[in-house]
């Protein structure tokens, strides 16, 4: 079914909590399904995908959003995080929060000054009866109780009226209980306690906030655009696919592109994760927000500014938050039931003991108030959010894009892994691996021949040798009458001679083959390796052999994953099953699958996830697409250069470095392990706050200054995960 979309900007939105009470009021609206609704905490974004026929419109959105407290904004470019641009709206919340703690500690000073028995109050049960506060005492309490309550009372109203308790409305009930039974300086300071809560928790997303606007502050907003021969700067945003540009040492480049003339090296790590810096010449590609070396580079746009790969990680980390992940599915699901169970034993425990054994109502209220403030799930409810994101912008720091939360915690799970051959494993193009003269030849001959022969070829393995011929630093002698024999050589005049290069069919056309030469060939031939011959009218003068080679470190790489966890490493490629099992030998792989289609590759995932449990599968994000759908993780190799990638992977390894594989694995195991920590920690903080409860030795003040502990806690156990770590810190 088709649909639109609509996007909009929420001021409010700035934790798991809001977008949970979003989800819950706009489901009905734009109907069931995770895919209807994305949210993208770090910009403030939500997407709204409306089937097609529906009466939801912008309006309607607006608001229903409105009638929970927060404001949107239709918008249309979705690509970048907007600042807002009142002072009210960057720092009213932190005003309100500041202002109830003033109030609250005057209403303190007051109380102090004009009530001789405070300090005995405060030291006993509280801070007495109403009767016992005096009135500018109690005013400057109810400030500071409006203050602290402003940003949360209306998610309070609504999901009183939603008959859908959250933690807004059991703060909100324990404040009201609190003045209401005379507990003024208790109810004002849990209102302040619970809105710098709240403003810490905000600040916490603030801080991987400014993480993705400085990935946006990597490109230059202007380019040296090169026009009619002269140099202008203009605006990044105006410069169409196809325009050159110049830029220049030690400037950041602003627009991916094409190199067409000079040299540099570049540093890549904001985008791919290298640590080295990569040589740049003509033909090669740059990428926005890399930082150029020593030497002027004019370059051709090939992408639009918003059509970066650098603006396409900032969206994908901007929508971390629209897939969440199991353990976040999971404390939303604890939480929905968990708030109203606290609710009830709250009632019970304010109605049971007064009405069934005659116990005083003021001491049993005012346990049910505490009850209520350390119930609240505010600590469970942010344990995990916090730590997604964090580890999301981590690993992106670090060169692998994690597509959404979702994916998170998939790859400390992986049992088994399937790696496409050509591009993945190998490097994707032929290299010269051998030459071997024959018949009194030299080395040097050979390659002076083939040079020639092919110098201005442009089929893949001509490439290669000449590539090779000119790292050997070969002189090339000038070839004449170059003429191509169709899918069989080339025949060349040399120095007056003709000399001819070409398959092992042309050489049985030619009637040169020896037994000799027959039993090189088949040696090269079983070892999945493509030859070369170059001969004269009277013999062979030698044979090239060529082969898509393994990457350098790809059996360290697998060797890592092992000591890992990942139990079974698979193969699976196109190619002839001779080339698969020379390739799978030399890297260390125990499964190989050869000559298969992409339709045979998704079969061989489903037999090794019924085998298995959890696969992933690593490809080029293309070709591989259905078999990295089907497995339990898709990871797409060399995403920096394929849009294609980005888009349907999983994960993307935007460096091409399939090292950064045993790195994701034991970050993701941190990452779980520190949601683990936090939840554990919330829980057990409670229980014993709830035990402490019924015994009558906890107090309105120390609920929630513990729940606010709980919650600074968790958000910076959370925020380590930023670091990344190495990998040996990861293991740990």
């Amino acid at each position: 079914m088709s649909s639109r979309d609509l996007q909009f900007h929420i001021e409010g939105m700035d934790c798991s909590e809001e977008i949970s009470i979003l989800r819950r009021e706009l489901t009905p609206l734009v109907g069931p399904g995770e895919d209807r609704l994305g949210f993208d905490l770090l910009g403030r974004r939500l997407t709204v995908r409306l089937p097609e026929g529906s009466p939801a419109s912008a309006a309607t959105v607006v608001a229903a959003i409105a009638a929970t407290g927060m404001k949107a904004t239709p918008v249309g470019d979705v690509s970048t995080v907007p600042d807002p641009g009142t002072w009210w709206s960057r720092h009213g919340r932190a005003a309100t929060t500041a202002g109830s703690g003033v109030a609250a500690a005057l209403g303190l000073t007051v109380h102090a000054l004009l009530a001789g028995d405070f300090f005995a109050a405060l030291g006993s049960e509280g801070m007495g009866v109403a009767d016992a506060v005096p009135l500018p005492a109690r005013a400057a309490y109810l400030v500071s109780v409006i203050l602290g309550a402003w940003p949360f009372l209306p998610k309070a109203w609504l999901a009183a009226r939603r008959l859908s308790p959250d933690m807004n409305l059991l703060m909100t009930v324990a404040v009201a209980g609190a003045l209401a039974i005379g507990e003024w300086f208790e109810g004002a300071v849990v209102a302040f306690l619970f809105s710098l809560s709240l403003l810490l928790e905000s600040w916490s997303v603030d801080r991987a906030r400014r993480a993705v606007r400085a990935l946006m502050a990597l490109a230059p907003p202007t380019v040296h655009l090169l026009k009619d021969g002269t140099e202008a700067e203009v605006a990044a945003e105006g410069v169409p696919v196809g325009a050159r540009f110049v830029v220049k040492p030690g400037e950041r480049v602003a627009l991916d592109g094409t190199v067409v003339r000079g040299s540099s090296t570049l540093d890549q790590s904001p985008i791919t994760g290298e640590s080295m810096p990569v040589s740049k010449a003509p033909g090669e590609t740059v990428f926005a927000g890399t930082i150029n070396g020593d030497g002027a580079l004019e370059v051709e746009s090939t992408k639009l500014a918003g059509d970066t790969t650098l603006a396409h990680i900032i969206k994908m980390v901007g929508e971390a938050q629209a897939g969440r992940a199991p353990s976040e599915r999971w404390v939303e699901t604890f939480a929905r039931y968990y708030t109203p169970a606290i609710l009830a034993l709250a009632l019970g425990l304010l109605l049971v003991p007064p009405l069934a054994f005659g116990l005083p109502w003021s001491d049993w209220i005012y346990r049910s108030l505490v009850l209520l403030v350390i119930g609240c799930p505010c600590a469970l409810v942010i344990s995990t959010p916090v730590s997604v994101v964090a580890s999301i912008a981590a690993a992106a720091r670090n060169g692998v894009l994690v597509k959404g939360g979702a994916h998170v915690e998939t790859p400390a799970t992986l049992v088994a892994l399937a790696l496409d051959k050509t591009g993945t494993i190998t490097e994707g193009k032929p290299r010269v691996t051998e030459v071997t003269p024959m018949n009194g030849h030299t080395e040097r001959e050979l390659l002076e021949l083939a040079g020639a022969i092919e110098a201005r070829s442009e089929h893949p393995l001509a490439r290669a040798i000449v590539k090779h011929v000119q790292e050997r630093g070969v002189t090339v002698r000038p070839a004449d009458d170059v003429q191509t024999v169709q899918g069989k050589g080339v025949t060349a005049r040399i120095d007056g001679r003709v000399f001819w290069l070409g398959s092992h069919r042309y050489l049985q056309e030619r009637g040169q083959e020896t037994a000799d030469v027959q039993a090189l060939l088949a040696a090269r031939s079983t070892a999945g390796q493509s030859v070369v011959l170059v001969g004269d009218e009277a013999h062979v003068c030698g044979v090239i052999t060529l082969a898509d080679t393994v990457r350098p470190g790809v059996a360290g790489t697998l060797k890592a994953l092992r000591a890992a966890g990942v139990k079974h490493i698979a193969m699976l490629t196109g190619d002839n099953a001779g080339t698969a099992k020379a390739i799978a030998a030399e890297a260390g792989i125990d499964e190989v699958h050869a000559e298969l289609l992409p339709s045979d590759k998704v079969r061989v995932i489903d037999a090794l996830v019924a085998k298995h449990g959890r696969v992933a599968m690593i490809g080029d994000g293309v070709n591989d697409a259905p078999a990295l759908a089907r497995a339990s993780l898709g990871i797409a190799m060399g995403a920096a250069g394929s849009d294609a990638a980005i888009e349907t992977a999983d994960v993307a390894l935007m460096s091409d470095d399939l090292g950064k594989l045993p790195w994701l694995v034991l970050h993701s195991r941190r990452t779980l392990r520190v949601i683990r920590q936090n939840v554990f920690f919330s829980l057990a903080v409670k229980a014993v706050f709830v035990v402490l409860t019924f015994a009558g030795h906890a107090s309105l003040w120390a609920a929630i200054g513990a729940d606010m502990g709980a919650s600074l806690l968790v958000i910076l156990n959370g925020l380590r995960l930023l670091g990344g770590g190495t990998d040996q810190e990861s293991a740990r």
